[in-house]
């Protein structure tokens, strides 16, 4: 289970597995990523898909 390091902030390691499942899945950055978990934590994994795809689909 990966947590942010400090609250408000996003996981520093580039390797951080839900970081990169997550840049995997949406095609996000890895900053858009670790923002993402920033702001609703690794936990929810449902938020963070449905915030990526709202990130995505603005780039069409």
């Amino acid at each position: 289970m990966m947590m942010t390091d400090e609250q408000g902030k996003a996981p520093s390691n580039p390797d951080d597995p839900v970081v990169r499942r997550l840049v995997n899945e949406t095609g996000i950055t890895q900053m858009q990523a670790r923002e993402l978990i920033a702001l609703l934590g690794a936990l929810s994994w449902a938020s963070l898909l449905r915030e990526a795809q709202i990130l995505t689909a603005g780039k069409r």
